[in-house]
């Protein structure tokens, strides 16, 4: 099983257009989880990100291989990925929890029961942009495990 816990709620209805395609396509190799978290709006970085820690505990099992989703994280391509998603699946034989920030991104906690710091790109996305990206990334990893025709 994948979850995906996000801190912010999804507004536009094009973006969610799209979650709810890719969740549709990743039913078919896994079951698929979001939870989302309501972000924090301080004044102050630290007390927001306080915040939004708190709320993400509440969600996260430390059974799980929780990879958090971080700028200075490690980068990986396509088929490195869909390989990860395998041995996690494989050999830790756990599931997976992907943990996204919010604008202030994660607590120093919460990257602390990472068990992997992923990266995108060192550019910085909209949260609510960068969930469709993730679920895209989630479903090529899928097709390229299964052989299939999709991943360029």
């Amino acid at each position: 099983m994948i979850k995906i816990i996000c801190v912010g709620k999804i507004k536009e209805t094009y973006l969610n257009s799209a979650i709810e395609e890719y969740k549709k396509r990743i039913s078919k190799y896994s079951k698929l989880e979001i939870i989302e978290v309501n972000d924090e709006a301080t004044d102050n970085p630290n007390i927001t990100l306080q915040k939004e820690k708190d709320k993400l505990l509440k969600y996260i099992n430390n059974k799980d291989y929780i990879i958090t989703l971080e700028i200075d994280g490690k980068m990986l391509d396509s088929v490195e990925l869909s390989k990860k998603i395998d041995n996690i699946f494989t050999t830790q034989n756990s599931n997976i929890t992907f943990i996204i920030g919010g604008s202030c991104g994660l607590h120093e906690d919460i990257k602390k029961l990472s068990n992997y710091s992923l990266s995108f790109s060192k550019l910085t996305f909209p949260h609510q942009l960068f969930r469709v990206m993730l679920l895209e990334q989630i479903y090529r990893a899928f097709k390229i495990l299964n052989n299939e025709t999709y991943h360029k």
